[in-house]
Formats: structure tokens, sequence, C-alpha cells
């Protein structure tokens, strides 16, 4: 091979690279006692001719322990930007570098009003701002949805703004933490090896719906063999019975980490449009 064609290559890669770069931005630089903190966003801005006023916030999965960032994060948010919807792939904190409750859903929602409290400068609508988790990124953006409670007012930010998704998309997600479902090293990542039975309650997502939800589209295969299927059906069920507008997809086949393969996006860009996200 050739020096000229070597760079030749080079400059290909690069500039393939190049063209996916985003903005990355820190979300406890200005936050007094948690600037040492480095959890991000990654901006995708939308493109094409159908561009929304709507955005996502994604949540990769990996157990809590660690994060599947480029396929369950930037090929997401790829996709999010060619239909035209505002995408964030957030970097939130995991066990492997020694965090647990309450870091992960802290940074989701300092996610959220980062990207409500700016959003005239992304050009998108601040009720229009919807989330989608894999695996123990499902589990967090429903946590997210669910979550009652304000965890950003202990760390002093006083927010004019929803900290909870207009619509939410998990995908394979954990959701239960029972012992008959949980998924053990998201549990032991999120609430530790030994948790008592009020936290194995408190963190089973389908015992937690609210009056007020979002609609939820569920994705997952029977044919899952890390996280439970039936993780989704108690979901499913828990919506159905609080008459949450949602959509269960169940593929026959996929097994798990499958982000936006197996022929389903087609499916997520109908229930988008019947939302009116995308319109």
């Amino acid at each position: 091979m050739t020096r000229i064609f070597k760079f030749f290559i080079f400059c290909l890669l690069f500039l393939s690279v190049s063209a996916f770069a985003q903005e990355r931005i820190y979300l406890w630089t200005d936050i007094p006692g948690m600037t040492h903190e480095k959890s991000w966003i990654c901006h995708y801005a939308p493109e094409g001719k159908n561009i929304t006023d709507a955005a996502v916030i994604i949540c990769p999965g990996g157990s809590y322990h660690h994060l599947g960032i480029e396929h369950e994060g930037h090929e997401v948010a790829r996709w999010f930007a060619d239909h035209g919807i505002s995408a964030f792939v957030l970097k939130y904190r995991v066990a492997m570098n020694g965090y647990h409750h309450p870091a992960m859903i802290e940074d989701i929602q300092r996610a959220f009003h980062y990207v409500r409290s700016n959003a005239a400068i992304y050009g998108i609508s601040p009720d229009r701002v919807g989330a989608i988790g894999f695996s123990a990124g499902g589990h967090l953006v429903t946590m997210a949805a669910f979550t009652q409670k304000d965890f950003l007012a202990p760390l002093g930010i006083v927010s004019r703004v929803p900290l909870t998704p207009d619509f939410v998309i998990p995908v394979y997600p954990v959701v239960s933490m029972c012992d008959d479902l949980y998924h053990r090293w998201s549990r032991i990542s999120l609430i530790g090896r030994d948790p008592s039975d009020e936290q194995k309650a408190e963190f089973s997502m389908e015992k937690h719906v609210p009056e007020k939800c979002p609609p939820f589209l569920i994705v997952t295969a029977r044919d899952d063999r890390k996280v439970d299927y039936r993780n989704s059906e108690v979901l499913d069920l828990a919506l159905s019975a609080s008459s949450v507008p949602h959509r269960f997809i169940l593929l026959e086949h996929g097994g798990h980490g499958f982000g936006m393969d197996n022929g389903w996006d087609k499916e997520l860009e109908n229930w988008l449009a019947t939302i009116n996200i995308l319109n």
C-alpha cells in the first residue's frame, strides 16, 4: 500500500468520524460541590427536510455498571437526528466508577433540566422532550418518568422546568428488582448486593406508575437471555392497569443488545408519528 493511498484512506476515515463529531456538554461544571463530576450529554442536531421541535435524551445500557455508549448511544442519536429530532446522548455515572443510586437519577434529571432550560438555543419545545433507554438505561428512563422526587433540589438547583420525560421508550429494559425477575448485575450496581425488601420494591418500576404518566413504547425480544422479557410484560400490565397510553412490541427473536437493529425502528417511527412527535 503506497503512502498516498494510506493518506487517502486516513482522510476518508477522518472525514467520516468528523461528520458525526458533536458538542459535548458537561452537566455539573457550574454546580457548587459537583464540579468534579464528569457526566455529560452529547448533542446531535437534527438533519434533513422534516426537522421537528422535539428532542430525546438517550440512556445507553450496561447493567448500571458501564455504558454501551456507541451502539446504544451515538448510533441511536444518529437515527433520531436523521429523523429530524434533536438527540442528546447521556453519559451518566455508573458503578464501575464507584457510583450507585442516586447518582444515575441525578444525572438524568440534570439532563432534562439543562435541555429544557436551553430549549431556545437548540430550537426545541420544552414540552416535547422524551427519553429512550436500553437495558438498565430502560430502567433509568422509566424511573425518571415515574419518580415524584426532585433529586436536584438537595444539590442546590432550583428547577423551573419539569424533570420528567414527555414520552418514554424502554428497550429490552430492566424493570423489576424483585427476586423473581431482577437482573443481578443491574440490581447490585444500583442498590448493592444485599438490598432490603423495601429497596427491592422501591426500585421495581412496575409498582410505581404515577397518576400522570407520559406515553410509553416498550420493546423487547422473547429470546432475551440476559434480561428476562417478562420485565417488559409486567411494565405493560402496570401501564394498562393505570390506563397509560402505550404500545408493547414483543419480538420473537433478537436476544439482548440489538439497539436500533432488528427491524423495529419502523415501528418506532410510526409510534412517534402517532403521538405527534414526528409531524
